[in-house]
């Protein structure tokens, strides 16, 4: 929990720090960077997609993710009307844990679960829970459904600019 609420305490700080737009994204992409496990992530959310597949494609993606997920992830936190973190416990079982949070805004209040991870340096997370519902299966759902039309190259290409695309200020 203690990692957890660190991490989370810097994003509020930055998000309702003075400065502008760009400056709190890089600020919370760093931050989140070494926080968040995108490639136990990516894994989880392209599944069987990545068999078989050669090892550099596997890294083009696994980079292509991690900025997406981040960047998506750094967009809904400069969405909440200044956010507060609580913090409603933790279940830790060897080298896994799950940490209970809530997000509460002025406005509302919902929970957000973290798996995380132990690592060499510490904990990071391996995916992140909002109501429930699994990040990582979500994005699973829509790789399959997207690869279920198209190519991996395809969709590939569809995630790159996502990535490059302007960022949208979110105030």
């Amino acid at each position: 929990m203690a990692r957890t609420r660190q991490v989370l305490s810097k994003s509020h700080d930055i998000v309702v720090a003075p400065g502008d737009h760009k400056q709190k994204v890089r600020a919370l992409n760093d931050l989140l960077g070494e926080f968040l496990d995108t490639e136990a992530m990516g894994r989880q959310a392209m599944g069987k997609h990545l068999e078989g597949r050669p090892p550099a494609q596997v890294r083009d993606f696994l980079e292509v993710f991690r900025a997406l997920f981040v960047r998506t992830y750094v967009q809904r936190l400069l969405l909440f009307d200044v956010p507060e973190f609580g913090y409603t416990g933790e279940k830790v079982t060897g080298d896994t844990a799950t940490v209970e949070t809530e997000i509460v805004t002025p406005k509302d209040r919902f929970g957000v679960s973290y798996r995380m991870r132990k690592v060499a340096d510490g904990w990071r997370a391996t995916d992140i829970l909002v109501e429930d519902a699994s990040l990582g299966d979500n994005f699973r759902a829509q790789f399959d459904a997207a690869l279920a039309k198209e190519s991996f190259d395809a969709l590939m290409e569809r995630l790159r600019k996502k990535v490059t695309a302007p960022e949208k200020p979110g105030r």
